[in-house]
């Protein structure tokens, strides 16, 4: 496994993530803003992690895609410690511990790795294997 290109991209996909979610959270559509901001962040998650096997698998076609996802999701987790829930969690009340045991980040965690293994079964492993039937 490239750790490197994964880590990489796994902050861009994080990255784009709290801002889907920051930006959707001040956008008055629904009643609850943080049910909206949870509702387009899983939305918004589908084409990142997407996007980003997309990229991972430029370089690397022999990891399997739910240890992509895991990595991705792993970084995205350390990255929301250290800043999303410092910065954007703690002056609104709430703590680590909320934020961590809240069904829907493990549910959006669950997608990470969902979405990878998707991919990597769509784009690599079976491409993989008609071009060894082929042989």
């Amino acid at each position: 496994m490239k750790y490197f290109r994964a880590i990489r991209i796994g902050i861009i996909i994080w990255i784009i993530g709290v801002s889907v979610y920051n930006i959707s959270f001040f956008l008055p559509i629904l009643e609850n803003p943080a049910k909206q901001a949870n509702t387009a962040l899983f939305i918004a998650v589908i084409p990142l992690v997407w996007y980003g096997a997309r990229q991972y698998y430029e370089k690397d076609n022999h990891t399997q895609g739910y240890r992509v996802g895991l990595t991705f999701f792993l970084i995205a987790a350390i990255l929301d410690a250290l800043i999303t829930v410092p910065l954007f969690i703690i002056p609104y009340g709430d703590s680590h511990y909320e934020f961590f045991t809240d069904l829907g980040f493990w549910l959006i965690g669950l997608e990470f790795i969902a979405i990878s293994a998707l991919y990597w079964f769509a784009k690599v492993y079976t491409k993989r294997t008609i071009s060894n039937f082929q042989k």
